[in-house]
This record gives C-alpha cells, sequence and structure tokens, in this order.
C-alpha cells in the first residue's frame, strides 16, 4: 500500500435528523454512506467524477469496507470529514475517510475498491489520476 495520500479533501456536512436512530445518534451504517460522500468529492477534485469512469467502461466496485467507531454523532452536528486515496497496487484504491466534529475523531475507516471493466468485469489498471 502507497503512503502517498492522492485526492485529499475535507468536507463538512451537518447531521439531519433522517441519519439518526432510536437513540438519537448518527445510525451506524451511515458512517458508509459518509465515506461514499467524501470519495465522490474527492473524485470530483480530481476532475475525474464517477460517472467519467462509467463513460470510459470502469467500475470501482467496494471489495473490502471497514468502519471503527470512537465517539457518537448526532442529530445538527456539523461534522468534518477529511479524506483520501491510497494506492494499492496497479488495479486497487483504498478511500480514506476520518470523521471529526470539533476537532474530535468521531470514526475513521476505509473501503477498497477494485478498477474492473464493465464489460468484462476482471480487473483493469487504474486511471492515470492515480499516479
Amino acid at each position: 500500500m502507497s503512503s502517498e495520500k492522492v485526492g485529499e479533501i475535507t468536507m463538512t456536512y451537518r447531521v439531519p435528523y433522517a441519519d439518526t436512530d432510536q437513540m438519537s445518534v448518527v445510525y451506524y451504517a451511515n458512517y458508509l454512506v459518509y465515506f461514499e460522500r467524501s470519495r465522490n468529492e474527492m473524485l470530483r477534485e480530481l476532475d475525474y467524477p464517477y460517472t467519467r469512469f462509467e463513460a470510459e467502461g470502469l467500475i470501482l466496485p467496494v471489495i473490502q469496507a471497514h468502519c471503527d467507531y470512537r465517539k457518537p454523532a448526532r442529530y445538527d452536528d456539523l461534522l468534518e470529514f477529511h479524506a483520501w486515496f491510497e494506492i494499492e497496487g496497479k488495479t486497487r484504491v483504498r478511500a480514506c475517510c476520518e470523521i471529526l466534529r470539533d476537532g474530535v475523531l468521531l470514526a475513521e475507516g476505509y473501503t477498497v475498491h477494485a478498477c474492473v471493466s464493465a464489460e468484462s468485469m476482471r480487473p483493469v489498471r487504474l486511471p492515470e489520476i492515480f499516479g
């Protein structure tokens, strides 16, 4: 795995009521949605939105997901997503994300994606934007 960060971004997100559970905290599975939000913004920042992958006949299926939960986020919290890509070989990329509130780490994790031909469903080399 490369230690080089590619496409690093920071973005904010205010927690809507719909993201919370009966305990008034962000439902655990929503953190993976937050990872996806940050991943999509990183691709936009690299001028390579996911629609471009699709137009080029590529897809990026998730092959691994992991999240460590530290502290709960609640309704109306203003969260900060800090995210970046790490390259894992020629055909895989790890999208890493830290979720903070007022500088306090609430959760951190990643998803690993394979770059795959939509036609053959076989792994292919990542686009040049990943180095």
